[in-house]
């Protein structure tokens, strides 16, 4: 599961991917409908490869939250995120048991379900292949 060239766009519905860029703006393309549009510096840019979720003891990447669920889940859809605000906090405390539940607000759980849900919905979420690249990288550390 690579989220390099994926994007949230603060005021804009789903994810976005990266497919270019020119002097002033970024270009990406909607995971939803697969339109392209400028964006631009003024726009607040979350690369989802740069977003943790807040644990006890430190910070865990998106990443690997989404592989806790895709394994969780045995490569399926999570949670629907318009779910309640206790089904939501059980099931993240299923896949991270110790989220920081005064950090984490239920804004934020719905935002990585539905983020989730929509990188599967398109194929991007590969649970054989990232738990196989993980033991490699753990074979080589030792």
């Amino acid at each position: 599961m690579d989220l390099k060239d994926l994007l949230a766009i603060t005021g804009k519905p789903g994810l976005y991917k990266t497919v270019g860029q020119n002097k002033s703006s970024l270009i990406v393309e909607s995971l939803i409908d697969g339109k392209k549009m400028p964006v631009y510096s003024a726009n607040k840019i979350s690369a989802l490869e740069d977003i943790s979720v807040y644990t006890y003891e430190e910070d865990i990447p998106l990443k690997k939250v989404f592989t806790l669920i895709a394994e969780k889940e045995n490569g399926g859809k999570a949670i629907t995120p318009k779910a309640s605000s206790e089904e939501l906090k059980s099931y993240m405390r299923e896949v991270l048991p110790d989220f920081d539940q005064d950090r984490v607000y239920t804004s934020d759980l719905k935002k990585i379900f539905n983020w989730y849900n929509n990188l599967h919905e398109h194929g991007l979420i590969t649970l054989g292949a990232e738990v196989a690249s993980e033991e490699v990288a753990s074979d080589e550390e030792e």
